[in-house]
């Protein structure tokens, strides 16, 4: 299994940016998969689910969106009116069991990739 993000980069409050993360080694279309990120200092935070349906974290609720390309074993993340607070490392993961959504319980995870959020 291998799950490689890409996307991060700098960006000004209020703008946008989409992550990627590149899938490969499962039967991708039937697990889960997550966001995760980490803020400079602080411990994991969960942002994002997606099976059959999508589940948000209240922080970004109606700014983000989750989606998955199951024919390019590709999941994003679409993150819109990006704060200050959004900044960190920004991981996917893959969910444990096949077919559910089980928060917190993931097998694999990406490198992550750097989102930045400054003026």
């Amino acid at each position: 299994v291998q799950l490689v993000e890409s996307g991060g980069g700098l960006v000004q409050p209020g703008g946008s940016l989409t992550l990627s993360c590149a899938a490969s080694g499962f039967a991708f279309r039937t697990y889960s998969m997550s966001w995760i990120r980490q803020a400079p200092g602080k411990g994991l935070e969960w942002v994002s689910d997606i099976n059959k349906s999508r589940y948000y974290s209240d922080s970004v609720k109606g700014r983000f969106i989750i989606s998955r390309d199951n024919e390019k074993n590709t999941l994003y993340l679409q993150m819109n009116n990006l704060k200050p607070e959004d900044a960190g490392v920004y991981f996917c993961a893959k969910g444990r069991f096949e077919g559910i959504v089980i928060r917190n319980e993931y097998d694999y995870w990406g490198q992550g990739t750097q989102v930045t959020v400054s003026s």
